[in-house]
C-alpha cells in the first residue's frame, strides 16, 4: 500500500516511472555539511525507513535463525566467521592446512590451522562476522555501493555453497535449490533497482548485512543457551583462559557485535544524508 501511494502520487505529479526514486522527496538544507558527521540534516523518508528495516530485520532473524528458508544467508555468515579464523591466521603468520575452510550445514564450519596467534585467529571469528557485516550495512545507504554489495553477496553464495560439507542427499538438495532461489531474488532486485524505481536493492543488502552482522549475536545464543553446543568458540576461549567463562566471553562478543552494528547504521545515515540531492 505504502509503495502504490508513492507511485500514485508520481503519476499525479506527471514523473516517469523510470528509474524512479521513491524517496526523492528528502532535500537537506544548503547549509547541511557534507558529510553531515552529526546526523543534523536527518531524516527523511528513506532514512527512517532504512532504520525501521534494520531493527525488523534483526527481530526477525530471532524468530527465523533455524528457519530452512534462511539456510542459504546461513551458509554464507559461517563461511565469512570462518573466513575471518583463517584471515586472522595468516596476518599472524600462521598456516591454515591445505587452504581448505569447511563449512557445515547443521554444525557451522571449521578451518584447522597450525602457528599464528590463537588468542587472535579465535577472537577474529565472531567479530570479523560482525565487522564484514557492518560493511554491507554502510554500503547499504548508497544505490551504487549497494549493487557492489549485491555482487559480493552472489559470489559468497556460490563460494559458500561450493564449501559446503556435503551431507545426507535430501538436505543437500534443499540448500542447493533455496541458493538458487536466493540468487534469482538478489538479480530480480538489481534489475528492478536498475532499470524501474530504487531504492530497493538497498534494503534487501541492508538484510544481508544485519543478518551477516548478527550471525554473533544468534548463533551464540542457540549454542550457549538452547543447545549447549560445546565446540563453540567460546568453550574453546575457556580452554585457552580458564578464567573467561563460555558465556561470559558470549555475551562480550555480542555486545561487539551490537556496537559495529550501530556503526555501520550511523555511517550508513551519514553517507545517506551527505548524498542527498534534489
Amino acid at each position: 500500500m505504502f509503495l502504490r501511494r508513492i507511485l500514485d502520487e508520481k503519476r499525479e505529479k506527471g514523473d516517469s516511472l523510470y528509474e524512479l526514486d521513491l524517496f526523492d522527496d528528502f532535500v537537506p538544507p544548503a547549509s547541511c555539511p557534507k558529510p553531515n558527521w552529526t546526523l543534523s540534516c536527518c531524516c527523511g523518508d528513506e532514512e527512517v525507513i532504512f532504520i525501521a528495516f534494520l531493527f525488523g530485520y534483526l527481530l526477525a532473524n530471532f524468530f527465523l535463525w533455524n528457519n530452512l528458508l534462511l539456510r542459504p544467508i546461513k551458509l554464507i555468515a559461517i563461511f565469512v566467521h570462518e573466513m575471518s579464523h583463517a584471515l586472522a591466521c595468516w596476518l599472524t603468520g600462521g598456516t591454515v592446512l591445505n587452504n581448505r575452510i569447511e563449512v557445515k550445514e547443521r554444525d557451522g564450519g571449521i578451518i584447522r590451522y597450525e602457528g599464528g596467534n590463537a588468542y587472535f585467529v579465535l577472537a577474529a571469528g565472531y567479530i570479523g562476522s560482525a565487522f564484514f557485516g557492518m560493511l554491507f550495512i554502510i554500503l547499504s545507504g548508497d544505490r551504487i555501493a549497494s549493487l557492489v554489495a549485491a555482487c559480493i553477496f552472489l559470489f559468497g553464495l556460490v563460494i559458500s555453497l561450493y564449501l559446503t560439507k556435503k551431507s545426507e542427499t535430501e538436505s543437500r538438495v534443499w540448500t542447493v535449490g533455496l541458493s538458487m532461489g536466493f540468487i534469482a531474488l538478489t538479480t530480480v532486485f538489481i534489475l528492478l533497482d536498475r532499470f524501474l524505481f530504487h531504492p530497493l536493492l538497498q534494503f534487501l543488502t541492508l538484510y544481508y548485512g544485519v543478518f551477516i552482522a548478527s550471525f554473533a549475536i544468534y548463533d551464540l545464543y542457540d549454542d550457549l543457551f538452547v543447545r549447549g553446543f560445546e565446540q563453540s568458540d567460546t568453550y574453546t576461549c575457556n580452554d585457552l583462559i580458564p578464567s573467561c567463562l563460555p558465556k561470559f566471553a558470549g555475551l562480550l562478543y555480542i555486545f561487539i557485535a551490537l556496537c559495529l552494528m550501530a556503526l555501520g547504521l550511523y555511517l550508513a545515515l551519514v553517507w545517506m544524508v551527505s548524498t542527498a540531492t534534489a
